[in-house]
């Protein structure tokens, strides 16, 4: 496990009662928002181990809910989180998973909006800490605690060196990669934890790259 600050011990300013179903439920949530691009519509969370058995008395579901909405971890909207969803029109859905899935607090969120749809396997670690175990179906992981983009391409020779090149020239570090593929010469799926983030334009240039499919965000020090 890859701790990074101090808030893996002590946890982040965050509303409670807990900071690993709370603070970190609300930045799962904003993980998935942001994955997705845009206010979900309607959001099913598949819950399990812990998440599953206490989330109604520990407020996981509005917390949840509250990064959905783009809160953030100390937002005092929080308790009220289904109420600022019924405002902007989204709808939730509950279900209980079987098993601990890949940690016993942890969960699947499903997103849709329009044509949009997201799909993301997370889990809080303690402290408010967070660990992202799969996005749109492939298995990469990230923390959230920097600036993450998630580039979806196909399988091709060059294309990761055409990355990391474009980040290399505009003075942007890698501090971790990730990549997973559904086969060879399939769809795959890499992720750079960087240093700094990058600017739109990086974003829009990585588009016109070769074989790249779609380019995604991550950043939860940035609003909606």
């Amino acid at each position: 496990m890859r701790f990074k600050n101090v808030f893996s011990i002590i946890g982040p300013s965050m509303v409670g009662p807990s900071s690993s179903h709370t603070a970190g439920a609300v930045r799962i949530g904003r993980v998935a928002r942001q994955l997705l691009g845009c206010q979900p519509e309607k959001a099913q969370m598949t819950l399990f181990g812990s998440f599953a058995e206490t989330y109604w008395g520990h407020g996981t579901d509005l917390a949840l809910t509250a990064g959905l909405l783009d809160f953030d971890t100390d937002d005092e909207r929080i308790p009220e989180a289904d109420i600022e969803a019924e405002k902007v029109g989204m709808t939730t859905e509950w279900v209980q998973g079987k098993g601990n899935g890949p940690h016993p607090n942890s969960v699947k969120v499903m997103l849709w909006a329009g044509e949009r749809k997201a799909e993301m396997v997370a889990a809080s670690i303690g402290g408010g800490t967070i660990a992202v175990y799969s996005l749109n179906g492939f298995d990469v992981q990230i923390t959230g605690e920097y600036p993450t983009i998630a580039v979806t391409h196909s399988d091709c020779q060059g294309v990761l060196a055409s990355l990391t090149a474009l980040l290399s020239r505009e003075d942007i570090n890698i501090g971790y990669m990730d990549v997973d593929r559904k086969g060879r010469s399939g769809a795959a799926m890499t992720v750079f934890e960087l240093d700094s983030a990058p600017t739109g334009s990086i974003i829009e240039e990585m588009l016109k790259l070769p074989h790249i499919l779609e380019v995604t965000m991550i950043d939860l020090t940035q609003r909606s």
